[in-house]
């Protein structure tokens, strides 16, 4: 599972991810229900009933790919992290950290997304650094795409995690 904010490079990370380890990868995105997506083009934040139904369809693609697969998923707070936990147990997070500052860049120049840069900052609020027990390794999102994949990779392969 890749996570973070909006804009942190989930999508690109986690299809070159999957790519390396010649799995399927899915953009979480792609499982929001039109309400979802309509009240984020809205620019209004979702809240934890929102998202529910919507971790519930990723936790069904991760189950059902269990042998192998990479999901692109903000994955903001420990309980959706745990929802996710409950249907995957072996799961693994990478989480793209970056600043404020470079996301919102990122977010400038991206087109076609329903997810408005003025919802930035209802993400970094509701962010919750990967805890303690939590399978996962922390990276920089400005580092280079392949060197993020390398890093990932050479965490999970040895079982340790930050």
């Amino acid at each position: 599972m890749v996570m973070g904010v909006s804009g942190s490079g989930k999508s690109t990370v986690g299809a070159r991810l999957a790519h390396r380890l010649r799995v399927p990868h899915i953009d979480a995105d792609a499982l929001h229900p039109p309400p979802n997506i309509a009240k984020m083009a809205a620019g209004q934040p979702l809240n934890d009933d929102d998202r529910y139904p919507w971790l519930e369809r990723v936790g069904e693609w991760l189950a059902a790919h269990r042998d192998g697969g990479v999901a692109s998923c903000s994955a903001l707070k420990q309980r959706y992290r745990d929802q996710l936990r409950a249907r995957c147990p072996r799961i693994e997070f990478l989480h793209l950290r970056g600043s404020p500052e470079l996301i919102s860049r990122r977010l400038a120049h991206r087109s076609g997304h329903f997810m408005p840069p003025a919802l930035l900052r209802s993400q970094f609020d509701a962010l919750e650094p990967l805890g303690a027990g939590e399978r996962g390794v922390t990276v920089d999102a400005g580092r280079d795409v392949d060197d993020i994949v390398d890093t990932f990779l050479s965490f999970s392969a040895a079982g340790h995690y930050v």
